[in-house]
């Protein structure tokens, strides 16, 4: 099917671009979100008479990204969540989490925005991008981890995954040493024969 672009739209192109897409995409998508219309000799000449309020409308929208993006570019968001000692979520972190941590330090982000393949299963340190404009991309730093100690460790780089993994505060595991001496003291009071 064919459809003029009303916005720049990934790959197939920008403003006033004529393109072919699926059926199914310009039904979809494309037509009802507003970001195409049918390529019909009465669009075009629709198009061309509102190319400059289309336009205009586009470069206010990108300016207002641009604007959000200074900010955000770089921002970490910390998210406390349940982990077993592998590092493996009980749950998980997704777009939805994202867009209310956003929106808890003043950032107005969308779902649609958060450009997550998939949800985050586990704790570490995971970079995700947000598309707040066609023409606008910035990456956020989500610090997934148990607790806010932990997520301060993990923003100094340190890795919480490491399977073992013991906090400060308790005591080392026995040495062999130790062992060993407990095994002499358990034959010195077994009676003799």
């Amino acid at each position: 099917m064919r459809v003029i672009l009303l916005e720049r739209v990934g790959r197939h192109g920008g403003i006033g671009d004529e393109c072919t897409v699926k059926p199914g995409y310009a039904r979809n998508y494309l037509l009802p979100q507003g970001k195409a219309l049918r390529a019909t000799e009465a669009n075009r000449k629709k198009f061309e008479a509102e190319r400059t309020v289309i336009e205009k409308r586009n470069e206010e929208r990108r300016s207002a990204a641009a604007g959000i993006a200074a900010g955000l570019n770089g921002h970490t968001v910390v998210m406390i969540r349940q982990a077993g000692e592998n590092g493996q979520l009980y749950g998980s972190v997704s777009t939805r989490d994202i867009s209310d941590a956003l929106a808890a330090d003043g950032y107005t982000v969308l779902k649609s925005q958060i450009d997550l393949a998939n949800p985050i299963k586990t704790v570490g340190l995971h970079t995700v991008a947000l598309n707040l404009h066609p023409e606008v991309e910035v990456s956020v730093l989500v610090n997934v981890s148990r607790s806010e100690d932990e997520a301060a460790r993990q923003s100094k780089g340190e890795d919480m995954t490491v399977a073992g993994y013991q906090d400060e505060d308790e005591a080392p595991a026995p040495a062999a040493e130790d062992s060993a001496e407990a095994a002499e003291a358990t034959d010195a009071e077994e009676p003799e024969a």
